[in-house]
């Protein structure tokens, strides 16, 4: 899945996911000043050839989760969809090159710069003269200002996502002539190349209606290399077809269509023919590998009819291929913060060092051949300006160390434990590790090895992204959320000096002899896991986990839920101790990061405003980083605010990132420049099939 361009941006807004070797950064204590650029740890694997190898013509059918509910990617319920559409038919100021950095779209700008930063900042915009939208209108200033009045959230009869970045422009006026914008900002914005990519026609952003309806299922006017033919629920598909009016590069497809198929129903459709490109699970990986190495694949089901149609499905397949690559995107560890043990830092820091980073990437990404490397940052990804591995702030795995911690903390082997049943959760009921009697597994409370449940294995599909709300697409878009009720902004004392380990002589004991205890409760941690289909390897992760907290005499009580509710009813509500979802990461860290770690704030109602920080830990020196970030426009300054700021969150030990999501693209062999693109943002115009007789490069392409 791409998420370049609109795309990380708008992924923010869908805010988690379901579900990261290169050269070696300095691992920092501190404030992470290292300067030393990163790599990618994957470059992107599109079979990239020059345009004159690109057969002219063509459909290609791309497989998307579902019909998007709305165009505008700046409404709650965008998704991927949203974002596929965008990049293809509307204007972006910038896009992501190779390393996530922004670069200027040379289809739209001739530049864009700062030109005064006293009394306010000035960034001026000179547009390409041959810039129009699909009805011949010149894309100038009164699209630009009609944007930001839609986002700046001063007009609330606009139902938007999150007005971050807008709401620091003063004004927008035309400059010396028509393809001139002037934006002048009313407070310094370190991020303003975030702003106006996408950017929509005045028609869509001129007033609330057409905002909140008028770009929900058409788009009448567009300026990309492809324009919006058709929007067919019935069909459950998105028609693109080439805009005779673009003045760039003609795309080389004449026809794009988005289709609807499920995960599951991806290896079919590739073998039928009736898509050309889709994001896949592991387990389909294994099985397009077989194809093409010649065997017959996985046993075949039943017989006769059935056997035979698994058959043709197989060879079908040989047509396609797999390329690989790594998702801007990480998996965490989430421990939720606001209520018991985890309340405790010395609690949380002792789960962090009770886990092996490397060994739980391994589980997903050695099956895949992707590089296994732990990732070091909460806010930027190897390859990126921003990154530095800060995890030095917390420590590295240390079970005599976490042991310490948690005697420290007060949690000692063989207490007297009082039994008492966990609490019902909200929400759709949850299905526990069966291990008899009441039907509820604990891991660390018997002499049996965790369990494992059928089909849980690291060769497995990969974890699917899910939608706490909407999605993974706008300029920023992230919605806040608040807690129920049950939660207050008041935390238990954690003790301990910030960043400091057990006192200097407390015993830890050598190996955890049965559950710890305190205060007659025993150490059992509730994992919220997701039962549905395409989680197999996260539920893997979670196993290996289970057993390394086992280690250091920490019980877990898996909880298996459908995947519906789980961000829903258990993520955003608070439900769990522990749990596993993904962030996307993102080319502006100081204004998409920051609802992600903001210290929660009471609400007028009593409840708990977290915005996106499901695990309600936060402190008043990382949010004031994160906002002396945004208002320098210092870029070395403004990155080593980000890398204190996540230095500062390792050390609050309240999200663990542990790998880099991989990215299965399968494709039909003669399809290039498509595929997995990393953090590159498509250029929809170069897609295409390839011309017979030529050849394109194997494997994944540097960038």
């Amino acid at each position: 899945m791409s998420h370049a361009g609109v795309g990380p941006r708008a992924i923010m807004r869908s805010a988690a996911f379901l579900t990261a070797g290169a050269l070696a950064v300095s691992v920092l204590a501190g404030c992470g000043s290292d300067d030393e650029a990163s790599r990618p740890l994957a470059g992107q694997d599109i079979a990239a050839v020059s345009r004159d190898k690109v057969t002219d013509g063509g459909t290609l059918r791309w497989a998307v989760d579902r019909l998007p509910e709305t165009l505008n990617v700046f409404q709650a319920d965008a998704d991927a969809g949203t974002t596929r559409v965008a990049q293809a038919v509307l204007p972006s100021m910038f896009r992501l090159d190779g390393n996530g950095q922004p670069v200027r779209n040379p289809d739209y700008l001739e530049s864009a710069k700062v030109v005064e930063t006293e009394p306010r900042q000035v960034v001026l915009y000179k547009l390409d003269q041959r810039a129009v939208w699909s009805d011949g209108r010149e894309i100038g200033a009164a699209d630009f200002a009609a944007q930001w009045r839609a986002l700046s959230g001063k007009d609330t009869a606009y139902w938007t996502a999150r007005n971050a970045g807008y709401d620091r422009i003063e004004k927008i006026e035309r400059g010396a002539d028509d393809l001139e914008v002037r934006v002048t900002f009313s407070r310094p914005y370190a991020d303003w190349r975030s702003l106006f990519s996408p950017l929509y026609p005045k028609d869509v952003m001129g007033t609330p209606d057409a905002f909140n309806d008028g770009a929900r299922r058409k788009l009448p006017v567009t300026a990309g290399p492809f324009r919006l033919d058709k929007v067919d629920t019935k069909a459950k598909d998105i028609v693109l077809n080439r805009n005779p009016r673009w003045w760039g590069q003609p795309a080389k497809l004449s026809e794009l269509v988005l289709q609807a198929v499920p995960r599951d129903q991806r290896a079919t459709a590739l073998a039928n023919g009736t898509v050309d490109l889709a994001d896949i699970d592991p387990a389909d990986v294994d099985r397009i590998d077989r194809a093409a190495q010649g065997s017959g694949g996985a046993p075949l089901l039943g017989a006769g009819r059935t056997s035979a149609k698994k058959l043709r499905e197989q060879e079908a397949l040989h047509d396609v291929e797999v390329r690989k690559s790594l998702e801007p995107a990480y998996t965490q560890l989430a421990l939720n913060g606001s209520t018991g043990p985890l309340a405790d830092e010395r609690v949380r820091r002792a789960v962090a060092r009770a886990l092996d980073r490397k060994a739980l990437a391994k589980v997903v990404l050695d099956p895949l051949g992707l590089p296994a490397v732990p990732v070091g940052s909460h806010l930027a990804l190897s390859g990126q300006p921003a990154y530095t591995d800060g995890s030095g702030s917390l420590g590295s795995q240390d079970a005599a160390q976490a042991q310490s911690l948690l005697a420290d903390a007060g949690w000692v082997p063989g207490g007297p434990i009082t039994e008492k049943k966990p609490d019902k959760a909200a929400g759709a009921p949850a299905v526990k590790e069966s291990a008899g009697g009441d039907g509820t597994y604990i891991v660390g409370q018997d002499d049996k090895p965790p369990h494992r449940a059928t089909g849980d294995d690291p060769k497995d599909s990969e974890e699917r992204a899910a939608q706490p709300s909407a999605s993974e697409g706008n300029a920023g878009g992230r919605r806040q959320g608040q807690d129920g009720p049950q939660h207050t902004d008041q935390h238990p004392p954690q003790g301990g000096a910030p960043g400091a380990y057990a006192p200097r002589g407390t015993a830890a004991p050598a190996v955890a002899s049965g559950p710890l205890a305190k205060d007659g409760k025993a150490l059992t941690l509730r994992f919220v896991l997701p039962s549905g289909p395409g989680s197999e390897s996260l539920r893997a992760v979670a196993d290996q986990i289970s057993q390394m907290l086992d280690k250091v005499g920490i019980a877990t009580e898996i909880s298996k839920v459908p995947d519906d509710s789980y961000f829903r009813d258990h993520i955003a509500s608070g439900q769990y101790d522990l749990a596993l979802y993904s962030w996307p990461s993102s080319a502006f860290p100081a204004t998409d990061a920051r609802p992600i770690y903001a210290k929660p704030v009471p609400a007028a109602d009593g409840s708990l405003n977290v915005e996106q920080n499901y695990t309600r830990i936060g402190t008043d020196q990382v949010d004031q980083l994160f906002d002396q970030a945004v208002a320098t426009l210092d870029e070395d300054e403004s990155r080593a605010l980000i890398r204190k700021a996540d230095s500062r969150i390792w050390a609050q030990a309240g999200s663990i990132p542990l790998y880099q999501r991989p990215q299965l693209t399968a494709v039909r062999k003669n399809l290039v420049n498509a595929g997995s693109f990393g953090f590159r943002t498509p250029l929809y115009e170069d897609m295409g099939f390839l011309k017979k007789g030529a050849k394109a490069a194997p494997g994944p392409s540097g960038d």
